[in-house]
């Protein structure tokens, strides 16, 4: 029940899913995945609150315009993009901006964030570019998991 009273605010209106997406790590050719499948991925587990791709500075002007089109905040840094990412989804985890925390990578560096939204109560949800990109690390340490299909 603490869960259920997470996820919804004292309305007993769904907090939403916050959406996370590592753009070097997911968005690569071998992957082929689409920005519109993680967007539904994650639109499955509910209603979206926020999502935003985080990429580097190599970042084309097309993929920013892509993105954007989607409906997606587009963060570039010059500095280390698992970083910011981390911060920012770790800022959505704390501030209780969301009910359900979600992570499209294969990078186990968000294995902390995921954990620490477990701890709060926050549901979790892995996202994976496909089977051989899946971290298993991600995936055992969120509360649910999807691999989009190759």
């Amino acid at each position: 029940m603490e869960l259920l009273g997470r996820l919804t605010d004292d309305t007993g209106r769904d907090r939403g899913v916050a959406l996370f997406v590592d753009g070097p790590n997911i968005l690569r050719d071998e992957f082929d995945v689409d920005l519109d499948d993680i967007r539904d991925a994650a639109e499955a587990a509910g209603r979206l609150v926020t999502t935003r791709l985080y990429l580097d500075e190599h970042a084309t002007p097309g993929l920013i315009q892509a993105a954007e089109a989607r409906g997606f905040e587009v963060v570039v840094t010059s500095g280390d993009v698992d970083v910011k990412l981390a911060v920012d989804a770790t800022r959505f985890v704390v501030e209780d901006s969301a009910g359900t925390l979600a992570v499209a990578s294969r990078d186990t560096d968000f294995k902390p964030v995921l954990e620490m939204a477990n701890a709060r109560g926050m549901r979790t949800l892995a996202i994976a570019p496909g089977s051989h990109g899946r971290s298993d690390a991600l995936r055992n340490s969120a509360t649910e998991s999807i691999t989009l299909d190759e």
